[in-house]
């Protein structure tokens, strides 16, 4: 096959996202440009409608040496509204967004559940940039010296995240004389994973995490690797046997259609791809992109996220590949599927694949994945939606090193944060986590899906997807969505409580 679904490496919050195919000598582009609507390309990210003010925190470059070097500092933003706060006085909450590998403007405007419980709560709102990204860039704000290689990237970790956090909350309840002010962390996605991790480093700065869609068990051999790539499988499978079928043999469609005489030139038109290239392995990553996060994204009402799409799109891209309007072949509908997830809003006019631009700034993940965040993915049943790829540490190892010069660390986030065990682990050592799945996502195959203690619960949605919990609300949600809110809400009040109880009789 001339694509390889070897390596999926997918930012989680929105989680949006870098895709990138491996194979051991190269990437296949990022994001086509058309992958972003014109709207979201436009729209300003700044704090609109006073939904926030922007602040910077001067941090240490590096949290856990006292060599020099060590020492540089860099101005690290967060976001802040504190519009409904109860104040000091009343030990009012503090809600902290632990910020995911992106412009943390992106997911404050993402994550509507903190601006929706804020009036209930009382509390303050923080959501804090994540180191390397966005606006924080070490080394003097300079990307190309911050990116540059190896020896400065070295300081992007989720280690000196975390430590950044704590250092910044630390900081600012002394600010607000708030040391007495409870803090619980929030994120979905990477983000949700460093919520729950910064619960168990520490557990001194918050009493509770909700962690969305956090997929702290995609390491080692926890999971299986091709757990991600069978829940894609199943949820279009799920709406359509026809539609599975039609996607699972496109591959070798777009291949033989390739190999023939204007072959490409058919694809071309067929896919409105732009004239500046066209190329098999190009074309398939665009479709899977758009299936994999499609899958990802498959919420039950309309909403603007990676691009605009419909209420339950995987459903929505099955219903035009199934569709029996006459003349259309299966190269045509297989783009009317694809559209929805590019082209919903009717906008674009052709598609760019050697287009890399990164409008949502996520490009540091690309190292993540080469350092620490090594997350098994790969395609290995007959059944599989994509074509049979198998997940391989060696070719892994040989990107990295060739793109970076290093050697991936598969074992260090469990040896950092644990995993393995974790059911005896984390009722022995800590409590207060939630952890929200929906079992549409594929990231829900390294999931927490069970109970772990009373205090540590897992919410699990059968019809959910990526980190809808931490979506606004509207009046076309439905009751399980609901409820699941209504849940959260409950869990982190019972937080709350117990935290004044245990201060009152300290």
């Amino acid at each position: 096959m001339a694509i390889v679904f070897q390596f999926i490496i997918i930012l989680f919050s929105l989680f949006f996202l870098m895709y990138f195919t491996f194979t051991c000598a190269h990437v296949i582009p990022k994001l086509p440009s058309s992958a972003v609507s014109p709207e979201l390309q436009q729209r300003s990210i700044s704090a609109q409608n006073g939904l926030y003010r922007t602040k910077f925190f001067t941090q240490i470059l590096d949290h856990f040496n006292y060599n020099p070097q060590s020492y540089q500092t860099f101005q690290q933003r967060y976001l802040i509204n504190d519009t409904y706060w109860g104040g000091a006085k009343k030990k009012a909450p503090i809600f902290v967004y632990m910020g995911n590998e992106g412009d943390i403007q992106w997911f404050a405007q993402n994550t509507g559940f903190m601006f929706e419980i804020a009036p209930y709560f009382n509390a303050i709102l923080v959501f804090i940039e994540h180191r390397f990204y966005g606006k924080s860039i070490p080394f003097g704000g300079k990307k190309k010296v911050a990116y540059a290689n190896s020896s400065t990237l070295g300081y992007l970790s989720s280690a000196q995240a975390l430590a950044d956090y704590a250092t910044l909350i630390i900081d600012l309840k002394k600010n607000l004389s708030a040391t007495e002010s409870p803090v619980v962390v929030f994120g979905g996605s990477y983000g949700g994973m460093l919520a729950a991790w910064f619960r168990m480093k520490y557990p001194h700065v918050a009493i509770g995490a909700l962690a969305s869609s956090a997929p702290i068990l995609q390491f080692d051999d926890l999971v299986s690797p091709y757990a991600f790539d069978n829940i894609i499988t199943q949820d279009f499978r799920s709406e359509s046997e026809n539609c599975y079928k039609v996607i699972k043999g496109s591959w070798n469609l777009i291949e033989e259609t390739a190999k023939k005489h204007g072959g490409l030139e058919l694809l071309r038109k067929s896919f409105k791809i732009c004239n500046n290239y066209i190329g098999v392995d190009a074309l398939e990553g665009w479709l899977g992109q758009a299936w994999i996060y499609t899958a990802m994204t498959d919420y039950p009402t309309p909403t603007n996220f990676l691009s605009p799409l419909p209420a339950y799109p995987v459903r929505k891209m099955c219903e035009a590949i199934d569709s029996s309007v006459t003349g259309k072949n299966t190269l045509e509908k297989l783009y009317d599927a694809a559209s929805i997830y590019y082209n919903y809003s009717g906008t674009s006019k052709c598609f760019d694949l050697n287009d890399h631009s990164d409008p949502h700034d996520l490009g540091g993940w690309q190292w993540q994945a080469c350092s620490e965040m090594i997350m098994p993915e790969g395609a290995s049943s007959k059944e599989s939606i994509f074509p049979e790829s198998k997940w391989s540490v060696k070719d892994r190892n040989a990107y990295c090193k060739f793109a970076y010069n290093v050697v991936p660390r598969p074992n260090w986030i469990t040896s950092e944060f644990g995993g393995h065990n974790i059911e005896i682990v984390l009722k022995r050592s800590v409590g207060n986590i939630i952890f929200f799945n929906g079992l549409r996502d594929p990231w829900s195959g390294g999931g927490v899906l069970k109970n772990i203690s009373k205090t540590i619960i897992a919410i699990v949605a059968k019809e959910g997807a990526h980190h809808v919990d931490l979506r606004y609300s509207t009046k076309e949600d439905p009751k399980w969505l609901k409820d699941v809110r209504k849940q959260e809400v409950k869990i982190i009040e019972s937080w709350i409580s117990q935290y004044h109880q245990d201060l009152a009789t300290k």
